[in-house]
């Protein structure tokens, strides 16, 4: 292949997000919707005044202080409609309709912006969290993800307009007292069984969200597992039985939707029963006061307006399946960005060979001992094969070195200082790892490799099938079709760009066939050559090249020596036979 210039690539982060795609930032369409929901509100709780006053200016047969327009065409009989009565409801109309339109974008770009944002802050605490999260699966995550965090993202506008409604119910409650206290007195008969309503609708419909998005989330665990495994199924033919395992708690679900559904129900035919006698009430009370002289004819029409608003919020059962929903997910939201993220030092190393000690260090699933107490140090620039059983702790041992995961107990040191003291920049670059099926993260080749060039991918041979790409590291990764050997390959041509102090090979190899595992473990040699080397070794080869082989057994060190020492004890043999036949 020939030579071309190596380049320096920019690593890549989460891009901050400052502006959304339709115009406004955030907080601009928060304004707006925070404005023009109230002003809309406002409007439609004067138009039942404006409706009265026009009506009463009509009935009265006067301009009420202002020029008169033929509207014969509207009304019956050639009516004139004062322009002094027009002019304050058509004010009122454009006011609202106005306010209405602002508030129809600003909604949905309000509720879209904060599920972009939760989704960003829950993605970056998840990653700040790191692979030993306890209680988090991909499933679980994804649903979070996708579902909740959008339920949570349409709190505002939900809690804004149910707010704004019931300011609006307490609005047209005192239009009705300022025109009669009898037609007040008539609409609170109505209140507390409304009231006692929607608080039993909130409290049985988020139970029964929360309970929703759980069992989705099971599916979503279930179903990741059985894409990961796709293959296994296949072959073992057991497509219908895996199928009736992912969807088992479908029944379930479904029992959570139609309780949905018939609170929903349930309370919809509640709340219009509640309505129409209460607007019977308030009209009958007006129509009798209207009929008595108490009141003026526009009384009338103002009095049905303000009981139908007075009314509107016990008929919010949308709105309150929003907030019930909002609820939920920022319940589920909450529940993962709670989890405590480990914290960074600032520490930085001093010079040194890359000593590794592993101080009384104890890994726990619950109250399982998965590994320790152990205790053992690494020697500065020596070669260090973990052997063992599968199971028996290599790969947790090694994620103890840079943090991939928190022992519940114990210490890790590099050269004399604890890990947990470092910056994190600092870890990364003290040690790096290349394992069995690395991860490629980037647009192209070019990136995912992290600066490494032509040195870095001839010493892990990964230069003969580069040179052969169309477009060698401008190639897309979702272009890119290798095999599991050259992925492993690219992974070790990333960890020589590093240039580590401490270099972790978790089974780096395991997809090479045995003649290139030969060359790239020479060159690997070579290439990191005063490293520390911590490998977890399945073949007896590379024990036998290591400078010393740790024995764990059961999560506990069994023994520290050399390969040809412990070749003496068959349990040894067999473990190395066991830990290669387990992968």
């Amino acid at each position: 292949m020939p030579d071309r210039p190596a380049r320096s690539l920019p690593s890549r982060s989460l891009p901050s997000r400052s502006r959304p795609p339709h115009g406004l930032p955030l907080r601009g369409w928060t304004l707006a919707l925070a404005v023009a929901v109230p002003v809309e509100a406002a409007a439609t709780l004067a138009l039942p005044g404006a409706v009265a006053a026009a009506v009463d200016a009509v009935l009265a047969g006067h301009p009420a202080g202002g020029a008169a327009i033929p509207v014969g065409a509207l009304l019956p009989l050639g009516a004139l409609l004062p322009l002094g009565a027009l002019l304050p409801l058509g004010a009122v109309l454009l006011i609202g309709a106005g306010a209405g339109a602002v508030a129809a974008a600003a909604g949905p770009a309000c509720t879209a912006d904060a599920t972009v944002a939760l989704r960003t802050r829950m993605l970056r605490h998840v990653l700040a969290l790191g692979p030993g999260a306890p209680g988090l699966t991909g499933g679980d995550l994804t649903a979070r993800l996708v579902g909740s965090a959008a339920d949570a993202g349409g709190a505002l506008p939900s809690r804004l307009g149910a707010v704004t409604a019931l300011l609006t119910s307490l609005g047209a409650v005192l239009g009705l007292g300022l025109l009669s206290p009898w037609l007040a007195l008539a609409f609170f008969a109505g209140v507390l069984p409304g009231t006692v309503l929607i608080r039993l609708f909130l409290r049985t419909a988020g139970q029964v969200f929360t309970r929703y998005q759980e069992v989705q989330a099971e599916l979503a665990g279930r179903l990741t597992g059985a894409l990961a495994g796709l293959r296994s199924i296949h072959a073992a033919g057991a497509e219908q039985r895996e199928a009736g395992r992912i969807l088992a708690p479908l029944p379930e679900l479904s029992a959570a939707g139609h309780a949905l559904w018939s609170a929903q129900r349930r309370t919809v035919w509640q709340a219009t029963l509640l309505v129409t006698v209460v607007e019977l009430a308030v009209l009958g009370t007006a129509g009798w006061q209207v009929a008595a002289g108490a009141l003026p004819p526009g009384a009338l029409a103002a009095a049905a307006g303000w009981a139908a608003l007075g009314l509107g919020f016990f008929e919010q059962v949308e709105a309150l399946v929003g907030i019930a929903h909002a609820r939920a997910g920022r319940s589920r939201v909450d529940e993962v960005l709670a989890l405590p993220a480990p914290g960074c030092g600032s520490r930085r190393l001093p010079d040194g060979p890359g000593e590794v000690s592993f101080c009384a260090v104890v890994v726990r699933d619950g109250s399982r001992v998965l590994l320790g107490p152990v205790d053992l140090t690494v020697p500065g620039g020596s070669t260090v094969a973990l052997v063992g059983r599968s199971g028996a702790g290599k790969s947790l041992l090694t994620a103890l070195a840079g943090r991939l995961r928190e022992p519940d107990s114990g210490r890790v040191l590099i050269d004399g200082v604890p890990v947990a003291e470092l910056s994190d920049p600092e870890l990364r670059r003290a040690i790096g790892y290349a394992f069995e099926r690395p991860v490629l993260v980037g647009a192209t080749i070019g990136e995912a490799l992290e600066g490494a060039g032509v040195p870095e991918t001839r010493a892990a041979r990964a230069d003969g099938f580069l040179g052969r790409l169309p477009h060698w590291y401008d190639t897309p990764l979702g272009e890119l079709r290798i095999s599991g050997g050259e992925l492993q390959r690219l992974g070790l041509a990333r960890l020589l760009a590093q240039r580590p102090r401490v270099v972790v090979l978790d089974d780096a190899t395991s997809s090479l066939d045995l003649a290139t595992e030969h060359q790239v473990t020479l060159a690997l040699n070579e290439s990191t050559r005063g490293c520390t080397r911590l490998l977890v070794a399945h073949r007896a080869e590379a024990a036998a090249r290591a400078d010393l082989v740790a024995w764990l057994d059961g999560g506990r060190l069994r023994a520290l020596a050399p390969h040809a020492d412990l070749l003496a004890h068959p349990d040894y043999r067999a473990a190395l036979a066991g830990s290669a036949l387990g992968g």
